[in-house]
């Protein structure tokens, strides 16, 4: 499972699979019985309520080493990743700086701060750098006046649109010219929350 032309960043759901699919594929025993302590299930329900059921079935489908090759493949997405196009210099991660400070460097970040937690926009974490997110849909950022499209402000671009939202969509930019582009509109009605199910997530 190799994308040469692609950077594959890990975000909280990823991370949330990577956990339960690893124990879904215990055998089961005495000793798995044991590890399902209340963290794990917690994970389990979690990843559920965010839409993991459809992954769930379907991981169920492979033969173990089709499985054992899905859990590579995301185990080597990054959690960040700084890239230069056209001269700009651009740092991609799913949720934002969490905890943001001017004095932190990038590595000074925990896991928790650049996945989980969301980006702050009316915070410019970088004059000379633009942060591009996603795990927050601009539907739910306050004050924007293109909800369910690509928000830029104080160098930031969100480009989690909310596919999963009703009218939502997916989106993607090209960072050479700045051009958008979108899916179709999402034409079902929305089954999880605006933030999903944590107290976390739910933050804004």
């Amino acid at each position: 499972m190799k994308t040469p032309n692609a950077i594959c960043m890990v975000g909280n759901h990823e991370l949330m699979a990577v956990k339960c699919l690893e124990f879904l594929m215990k055998e089961i025993t005495d000793m798995s019985i044991e590890e399902l302590d209340e963290e794990m299930l917690d994970n389990l329900v979690n990843w559920q309520y965010n839409g993991g059921k459809s992954t769930i079935d379907e991981f169920g489908e492979l033969n173990p080493d089709e499985k054992q090759d899905v859990l590579d493949f995301i185990k080597e997405f990054l959690i960040y990743e700084e890239v230069t196009v056209s001269g700009r210099d651009y740092l991609l991660v799913h949720g934002g700086l969490g905890n943001y400070s001017p004095e932190k460097d990038i590595e000074d970040y925990s896991l928790h701060e650049l996945i989980w937690m969301r980006a702050d926009y009316d915070v410019q974490y970088f004059k000379d750098k633009f942060v591009i997110t996603g795990h927050t849909p601009t539907q739910s950022i306050e004050d924007n006046p293109r909800p369910g499209f690509i928000y830029r402000k104080n160098n930031h671009i969100a480009i989690d649109c909310g596919a999963h939202y009703s009218g939502g969509r997916l989106a993607a930019i090209c960072l050479e010219t700045g051009e958008e582009f979108y899916s179709s509109p999402n034409e079902t009605k929305a089954s999880y929350g605006l933030y999903g199910s944590t107290e976390e997530d739910r933050k804004p």
